[in-house]
């Protein structure tokens, strides 16, 4: 389920939350995306914030623009990492090859992404990952460029999924 697509107005994370809230939202982000305080990769899992009022929606807004809030990750990646934590500190832009992906490129913008290793597995690594800057794709970008690309990921890991991981929409209860 998607936030909000062009060209896919229906079946998505906004139409799930006003059936929900019945128009009890945040009006910051108008009728496109009303209430959600930030984004999200299409193809990441993880949480969405979204405010129920303006005042919320601009407090929250604030501590993510001023870095206050820790964004943390957790991602299974192919290869054993020999570093038990490090720093990939490699600007992110567009992709000179294929405009829909991102890639590491000297003429791109600063992406820091800092990772710890969890635990290995035979020919895995279990990490976590906070990001000091919120480039697009910036962790799976990032994984994939030193050669541990995210497990599942249909667009940076070349197509290699020895799991059969599945992305599948979410149900709004």
């Amino acid at each position: 389920m998607s936030i909000q697509e062009h060209g896919n107005p229906d079946k998505t994370l906004v139409n799930a939350v006003m059936a929900k809230c019945r128009g009890s939202l945040s009006g910051i982000g108008g009728k496109i995306r009303p209430g959600i305080v930030h984004r999200i990769d299409k193809d990441t899992s993880g949480l969405v914030i979204i405010a129920k009022n303006d005042k919320s929606h601009i407090n929250i807004a604030n501590q993510i623009k001023n870095r206050e809030v820790k964004k943390t990750y957790l991602a299974l990646v192919r290869g054993n990492i020999k570093e038990n934590s490090a720093v990939i500190n490699m600007p992110i832009g567009r992709s000179t090859k294929d405009r829909k992906k991102m890639a590491v490129n000297k003429k791109g913008k600063e992406a820091i992404t800092e990772f710890k290793v969890l635990k290995r597995y035979d020919g895995f690594t279990y990490i976590e990952v906070n990001i000091k800057t919120g480039r697009t794709h910036q962790i799976r970008v990032h994984m994939a460029e030193i050669g541990y690309p995210i497990v599942g990921d249909e667009v940076y890991s070349n197509g290699k999924n020895p799991f059969e991981v599945k992305r599948t929409n979410v149900t709004c209860i």
